[in-house]
């Protein structure tokens, strides 16, 4: 049944329009996935690495790799970054490489960023990976290799206390595969995305933060997507929270300052769809990196 499941939900990914871009759950910890004009917004030079899991117990489920990089010049008036990913579904293998360039702008009490991303994306079709138990011949479809380029668009607000942000991606919306079974030709094209974020963070008292934050995804012919976080600090170096996504999914999630450099994060997805008999829940960890090149002051606390 797992098999049969994991690619079932395969083959709708190819043939059908839904959303391509890989799924993040602490997202509010990973902005530069998502919007290239966070870039430079912590104003030191901030390495993330983040691992996920999706749809433990179902063959073929997603796993996605992503490293993210990205600083502030000496003027803060500049926020430059590199984005590189790997996505694997079945199959599939989903990798690409993207530089940033924000510029950012003082305004009232914060900051007013524009990013841009360009880069390319590679796509590979390893059919050997998929398990056939009984022999059908006729399954033969061709392995394909392609290059596309593509770029990203974001606007990103962020105070001391609160951000908010939009975003497209894949703009350029280039075909990237072509696959051929029984004679049929399907061609696949990258969809353009388009991201809406926003946060704030209270303070309870010296010690405790409360931040909600909501992000919403929409790609043509598919539901809109929300997820709507509500976390807690606790002195400046824990955090906890949950998320409630509307595909029917609730997220529990933590970071831990380790230090003032190194910052470790894990989030756990549970499903109360029709995925949850299948699978044993999603898990995604991450690790965050705060380099003070200049040897400014650093921002504390930092919310965002």
């Amino acid at each position: 049944m797992k098999k049969i499941t994991g690619l079932v939900f395969l083959l709708i990914s190819f043939s059908a329009f839904a959303q391509q871009d890989p799924l993040f759950s602490q997202y509010m910890f990973n902005k530069l996935a998502l919007n290239p004009a966070y870039a430079g917004s912590r104003e030191v030079l901030t390495i993330d690495l983040l691992d996920r899991y999706q749809w433990v117990g179902i063959d073929g489920a997603p796993r996605t790799f992503t490293v993210g990089a990205h600083m502030a010049t000496r003027n803060n008036k500049i926020g430059l970054g590199l984005y590189a990913y790997r996505d694997a579904l079945g199959p599939t293998i989903n990798q690409g490489l993207m530089a940033t360039y924000a510029y950012r702008l003082l305004l009232g009490r914060g900051t007013l960023s524009f990013g841009l991303q360009a880069g390319f994306k590679y796509f590979d079709y390893d059919w050997t990976l998929v398990n056939v138990e009984d022999p059908d011949y006729t399954f033969q479809p061709q392995d394909i290799q392609r290059f596309t380029p593509d770029a990203n668009f974001g606007v990103y607000y962020q105070t001391n206390r609160f951000f908010a942000g939009l975003s497209s991606k894949q703009l350029f919306q280039n075909e990237y595969g072509v696959t051929t079974v029984d004679d049929k030709t399907t061609y696949t094209k990258l969809l353009r995305h388009f991201y809406g974020m926003a946060g704030a963070a209270f303070p309870i008292d010296d010690k405790i933060v409360f931040r909600p934050s909501v992000l919403a995804k929409f790609v043509k012919n598919a539901p809109l997507q929300v997820d709507i976080n509500a976390s807690l600090l606790f002195g400046d170096i824990f955090w906890i929270g949950t998320s409630y996504r509307t595909e029917k999914a609730i997220v529990f999630l933590t970071e831990f300052r380790i230090s003032e450099k190194f910052r470790v994060g894990y989030s756990y997805d549970i499903y109360l769809n029709e995925l949850q008999p299948h699978n044993k829940g999603s898990h995604e960890i991450r690790l965050g990196i705060d380099l003070d090149l200049y040897h400014s002051r650093m921002m504390t606390p930092r919310y965002f």
